[in-house]
């Protein structure tokens, strides 16, 4: 998932005012609610669910449904970078209930180690779906993070054009490292809305390493790190489609922030070839992995 963006977004030609728009309104995962043979195949430190778009979204519901919490991850090249080097940020991912490919690079070179990604699952594609699927379903949906007045300004687009119901949405002053005074009052407020689903807009790996230690207070509530997404829903400028299909979204991004994107792209990133080589090293018994998920009610 792309990092939190620089869009920002009032409210201030809508006529209300984004307090009381967002005012409270009243590894080794499982996945529940599939009985059916999951494929997850291995890069670096990170595993990666092989799921279309669509079982995706399915396999959100089931987490949903389960009533057992859980979170979702979308990872790319820049995170299996980090989790190499990142303790914290593997153990998170390793109790993700669900890793979904965003990045080209990851479809493209999942074939390579014997277990073919079927397409890219971008959070920031995710998200529209998603939200349709939890009007449908009625369910109660938080809104955490983004920058100044970005998750109010989302959570308007949601319950106006797509008919979501939004529980919550706050954009707290949130730490790498475990902060009670700041975690647990956030939990508390999360746990009172009854939400079903998070969208969490930290930015990697703030939205994992968050996620992953509040995860077991906010149960049933299931969290999904979106990134960047809520700017997007809010109006931010995303990158051409054509440039998104061919691998180049990270271009366009460090054209618009060079000054804070260019280590991560042009220095960091580069060291996945690396991480790819060692892991096609390995057998592919210990880079391919098929599991069958443990239902519901078990």
């Amino acid at each position: 998932m792309a990092e939190q963006g620089p869009g920002e977004a009032s409210l201030s030609d809508s006529g209300q005012s984004a307090g009381s728009f967002c005012r409270v309104l009243s590894f080794r995962a499982v996945h529940p609610g599939n009985s059916s043979q999951r494929t997850r195949v291995r890069f670096g430190e990170l595993w990666v669910d092989s799921l279309t778009f669509a079982e995706a979204l399915d396999a959100i519901e089931a987490l949903v449904v389960a009533g057992r919490g859980g979170s979702v991850f979308t990872p790319n090249v820049d995170h299996v970078v980090n989790a190499h080097d990142n303790p914290s940020f593997r153990a998170a991912y390793a109790s993700a209930s669900l890793s979904l490919a965003d990045g080209q690079p990851l479809v493209w070179t999942s074939r390579l180690l014997g277990a073919r990604l079927p397409e890219k699952i971008s959070g920031s594609d995710l998200v529209i779906p998603l939200m349709k699927r939890a009007a449908a379903r009625r369910w109660r949906v938080y809104l955490f993070g983004g920058g100044p007045g970005v998750a109010e300004k989302a959570a308007q687009v949601l319950t106006e054009q797509h008919g979501v119901t939004i529980v919550g949405c706050e954009a707290p002053r949130i730490s790498l490292e475990p902060d009670p005074a700041v975690d647990g009052p956030v939990v508390e407020r999360i746990r009172k809305a009854n939400a079903q689903l998070l969208l969490v807009a930290l930015g990697a790996p703030k939205q994992e390493l968050w996620l992953h230690r509040v995860g077991a207070g906010i149960r049933p509530t299931v969290g999904v790190g979106v990134g960047a997404s809520l700017d997007f829903v809010a109006g931010a400028r995303r990158a051409p489609r054509w440039m998104s299909r061919a691998g180049l979204e990270w271009l366009f991004r460090l054209l618009q922030e060079p000054r804070r994107l260019a280590r991560r792209y042009l220095i960091n990133d580069p060291k996945f070839l690396l991480i790819l080589y060692r892991t096609l090293r390995t057998p592919r018994s210990l880079r391919v992995l098929n599991e069958r998920p443990v239902p519901p009610n078990v």
